[in-house]
């Protein structure tokens, strides 16, 4: 930053999601006399991928001890989202001042929290456990507790019963390793082995205390443990234990998060395809789900807005590709389920979220809406460019917005499932009032979607009927509505690209390394 003989504080501001305001979120140290300062201050924010978080940086020249901002000079401010600032290694933006040339640049990187971002796969097996059952031998499982602060310990993980048998070997399993340890390799963790009976009242067979460090060592000799049961120790001198407890597997991963992804330069890329089929209604009569009101957005175009305005963030060179389904085109009248919105024969692609809307407003007035309702001919078309990147450089998210029901469900489900595999997630939002009750089987939140006997590796679809969030008629509503819409379709979002590119075992990038500094301001 370039300040003339300032003494600069920065006061960071922050509009949270439905409020029309901004509130001081702190403030960073005072630099005194400081042509270049760098400020060491740190501020911690929440981050929500499905939100537009709106962040402001005023820049203050300190003139004396008073707390009130009022009693300094207001330098000039930077406004951007939290999310422009976690897809750049470090943004730089013009400072906004009150001379008409500031010729100042404000500098703001990001990075996540650390905290314990690993998982453990572990196996074990028994050893000789006690008979516990008359008729037969036992049917062991094993408990696993974290140790709490204060010494207590609650229960974390519970394996599998292994029926009839003293010498079980369990199935392996995947936790986070916070949930045994908190993240302190140190910390005990105590396993216990029980005898599982139908009525619920299992029989204790014996317990030992370990650490993640121990564990962490696999099999061996040290990972061989005495399963205790203390009665049994207090009563008889010779008892020596229940049996033992080994380590077969012991497995630790690191566990990446959606902006690790981010920060290594993946890239989203958001194709929107917008229904034109009869069914909407004559784009000139008022009553159209497609009619373009001077005095409110049609659901058509708030849906859009909602998703594309936190998409856009994430997308490094804004270009949008927008098709349509369900018409019929000029000159010669043919049925598409597949054509551009920007009437190019070439070229999708549009400039920014409000050349999206340009390019839609444009094919109302050239193209005739027609029918049926097939998804599947737009599903194959993004499908097609993911499957050329399966590197984990870029990710693909289709927003279908509708009025009707699928015509060609079948063909859609089969190319639902086959897209579950490459990088790809589908957002369908269901506008007007018909029945989308056909259309929650594609979102297989319950049930894993399906197609001729084949399952969905993923689920990928996420339906969302707009009228759930069409809530007022003013101007501060509709965009509370498109707020709460975006929420809604977009927080499955990051887990669906961290569960691609954990199956696929793609790590994320290194980020771009910042400088340590801010670079000398040029002389003015």
């Amino acid at each position: 930053m370039f300040f003339s003989k300032s003494d600069p504080m920065v006061v960071l501001f922050i509009k949270e999601f439905g409020s029309p305001q901004y509130r001081e979120l702190g403030r960073t140290e005072t630099i005194w006399d400081n042509l270049n300062p760098d400020f060491t201050k740190k501020f911690i924010v929440d981050y929500y991928f499905e939100e537009s978080q709106h962040l402001r940086f005023d820049v203050y020249d300190i003139d004396s001890t008073s707390s009130s901002l009022s009693e300094h000079d207001f330098l000039g401010k930077m406004e951007c989202t939290l999310a422009q600032i976690v897809t750049e290694a470090v943004l730089r933006k013009p400072l906004q001042g009150p001379k008409m040339n500031s010729g100042s640049i404000i500098a703001v990187s990001s990075e996540e929290l650390s905290s314990c971002k690993e998982e453990v796969t572990l196996q074990f097996c028994g050893k000789k456990l006690d008979k516990k059952d008359f008729f037969g031998k036992s049917d062991p499982f094993l408990e696993f507790h974290k140790a709490r602060e204060d010494g207590s310990y609650v229960l974390t993980h519970r394996t599998e019963v292994v029926k009839n048998t003293l010498n079980p070997t369990w199935k392996q399993f995947t936790l986070p390793v916070r949930a045994l340890c908190n993240g302190d390799y140190d910390r005990s963790i105590k396993i216990a082995c029980w005898d599982w009976n139908s009525n619920g009242t299992h029989d204790y067979i014996g317990e030992f205390l370990t650490t993640q460090r121990e564990l962490a060592r696999g099999p061996g000799p040290s990972n061989s443990f005495d399963c205790v049961n203390a009665e049994k120790k207090k009563k008889k001198k010779s008892y020596k234990h229940s049996g033992m407890i080994e380590v077969l597997k012991c497995k630790i991963d690191p566990v990446y998060s959606f902006l690790d992804y981010i920060k290594g330069g993946t890239q989203m890329n958001c194709v929107i395809a917008i229904d034109f089929t009869a069914s909407n209604g004559a784009p000139s009569n008022p009553t159209s789900l497609h009619y373009l009101s001077p005095y409110q957005p049609n659901q058509y175009t708030q849906a859009l807005y909602s998703v594309g305005d936190i998409i856009k963030d994430y997308d490094s060179d804004q270009l949008f590709p927008a098709l349509g389904f369900g018409a019929r085109l000029p000159p010669d009248g043919r049925v598409s389920h597949e054509f551009f919105l920007n009437g190019s024969t070439t070229s999708p692609y549009c400039e920014g979220i409000a050349g999206v809307m340009a390019a839609y407003q444009q094919a109302l007035q050239t193209v005739q809406l027609y029918g049926p309702t097939n998804f599947a001919p737009v599903i194959n078309h993004v499908a097609r460019f993911a499957t050329a990147v399966r590197d984990g450089t870029q990710y693909f998210i289709l927003l279908i917005i509708t009025d009707g029901v699928i015509t060609d469900m079948p063909q859609t489900k089969e190319a639902i499932v086959n897209a579950a595999a490459l990088p790809m997630s589908i957002i369908i939002v269901g506008v007007g009032e018909a029945d989308f009750d056909a259309m929650e089987e594609l979102d297989g939140d319950d049930v894993r979607l399906s197609s001729r006997g084949r399952v969905a590796e993923r689920d990928i679809v996420q339906f969302v009927p707009f009228r759930e969030f069409s809530r007022g008629t003013s101007a501060q509503a509709v965009e509370m509505n498109k707020a709460r819409l975006a929420k809604e379709v977009l927080a499955e979002i990051p887990d669906q690209i961290v569960s691609y590119m954990k199956k696929t075992a793609i790590k994320p990038r290194p980020p771009l390394q910042r400088q340590p500094t801010l670079p000398t301001a040029p002389p003015t």
